[in-house]
């Protein structure tokens, strides 16, 4: 008795009761096998002396050793190379905020003049009507019985992480380090790094 192929789901059942050892098929893929035995089979390749279906190709689903080390490198590479641009955003950010900052400070301390120079309130001699640190600015002074207030809050510097700033008066040498303490004239930060302009944050 011959063996006869059906069609089921695309795939080809064999009934394998009397094999014909003359008969030559070939299997691709086995996909499964019925309740009486049969194998479902894609594609012949060929049957052994006995009747036996010979399957070349089988191959489960899944990732075989080779596969997995090669996806792990691939990750890795891909990896490293999202690092660097990480860090490239996070410091362009801190850039962007030290700007800020420095801009917010220095329009305080050009506010506080201002209302000095215009008599709004009384400041030391020496101090050319520029407050005298950076604290008076957020608590005030008092203006006719009201507190006039320049900044919210000291900020922290995004480079060091510190609410701390290095501070110049106006007989200060504009590059100096050291700080006379007369009064705040302008803020720079502490910080010794380079920005991505290639300038140093002190600078700033």
């Amino acid at each position: 008795m011959h063996t006869v192929p059906t069609v089921f789901n695309s795939s080809v059942l064999i009934r394998d009761h009397e094999p014909d050892p003359h008969r030559q098929i070939s299997v691709c893929e086995v996909r499964d096998r019925g309740p009486r035995g049969q194998v479902f089979v894609r594609g012949v390749r060929d049957r052994g002396p006995r009747g036996q279906v010979l399957v070349r190709g089988v191959r489960e689903q899944g990732l075989t050793l080779v596969e997995l080390i090669v996806t792990i490198a691939i990750l890795s590479i891909l990896a490293s190379a999202a690092v660097p641009i990480a860090r490239f955003q996070v410091k362009r950010q801190n850039e962007r905020e030290l700007h800020r900052d420095l801009w917010m400070m220095r329009d305080a301390i050009d506010k506080y003049k201002d209302a000095a120079d215009k008599g709004a309130f009384q400041t030391k001699v020496d101090s050319q009507n520029y407050p005298p640190d950076l604290q008076t600015l957020v608590d005030g002074v008092d203006v006719q019985g009201k507190k006039l207030k320049f900044l919210r809050h000291i900020p922290v510097d995004p480079m060091t992480s510190k609410p701390e700033w290095g501070l110049r008066s106006m007989q200060d040498d504009p590059t100096s380090d050291s700080y006379g303490g007369q009064s705040v004239f302008d803020v720079y930060s502490k910080s010794q790094g380079t920005a991505l302009d290639g300038t140093k944050y002190s600078t700033w």
